[in-house]
């Protein structure tokens, strides 16, 4: 089957009102096709500005999401305030996450959990640390924290979740897998995904790439049969957001 093509821009901890207006602006006015889906992360603070200032052709999301509705839990946000501020999706397990805060690869299939029952549509990242991929255990990891949602989810949320494959080394560095690099460890988590929950779940589920992203480097990527898509730093916080959205043009 054709699966449908997902570009996803994650601002992190960046942007005020100006420079959200001036963004959406920029895209509004971009060409973006009709058979690419696209969802912009941003800070809590900017979701209602953001939804209510972006095309309606793209999505809005969260970038994180407690596993509670509501309740005595200072400073967190629950799903159910994303979406009632605007947001469709949250970004979940990234490695900012997992490796600056510490947070668990159970912990994060609880909040995947919570996110698929409020409503929400979840990208869920993965990916190794160098010294994880030098010491040959890139797949055990990525098993490894895939799992925990596995074992977690129904057969039937996989519809709504997105594999972001982040290899940890290639955040933020400069550094980017090859085509190739992600063309391995993309089929290999598909291969993982129709042996762990179904063929049919393994075949539909879009598995995207993340990790310094830009216009130069996507193209190329694009065109592998088992990368079905980007999840973009530092380039969504700029007007070339539009050329990796055209990746496949």
């Amino acid at each position: 089957m054709a699966r449908t093509f997902w570009v996803g821009g994650n601002w992190k901890m960046n942007g005020t009102v100006a420079a959200v207006k001036e963004l959406a602006a920029t895209f509004n006015a971009g060409t973006s096709p009709s058979d690419v889906e696209v969802v912009i992360g941003a800070p809590y603070v900017y979701i209602p500005l953001l939804a209510d200032s972006l095309r309606k052709d793209w999505a809005v999301a969260g970038e994180n999401c407690y596993i509670k509705a509501s309740g005595a839990y200072t400073g967190e946000i629950s799903p159910e305030m994303l979406k009632d501020v605007g947001a469709k999706w949250v970004i979940l397990g990234h490695s900012e996450r997992r490796n600056v805060l510490g947070e668990s690869d159970q912990f994060t299939a609880e909040k995947t959990v919570k996110a698929l029952q409020a409503g929400l549509k979840v990208v869920l990242c993965v990916g190794e640390l160098l010294e994880e991929r030098e010491a040959g255990t890139t797949q055990t990891v990525v098993n490894r924290q895939l799992d925990a949602v596995i074992k977690a989810v129904s057969e039937a949320d996989w519809a709504n979740i997105v594999i972001a494959y982040e290899p940890v080394w290639a955040i933020g560095t400069g550094k980017v897998a090859t085509p190739d690099q992600a063309q391995e460890v993309h089929a290999a988590i598909r291969e993982y995904l129709k042996n762990a929950v179904s063929p049919k779940v393994a075949e539909e589920t879009r598995i995207t790439y993340g990790g310094s992203v830009n216009a130069k480097n996507c193209k190329e990527t694009a065109q592998k049969p088992d990368v079905d898509g980007f999840l973009v730093g530092g380039a969504s916080l700029k007007p070339e957001f539009l050329e990796i959205v055209n990746a496949t043009n």
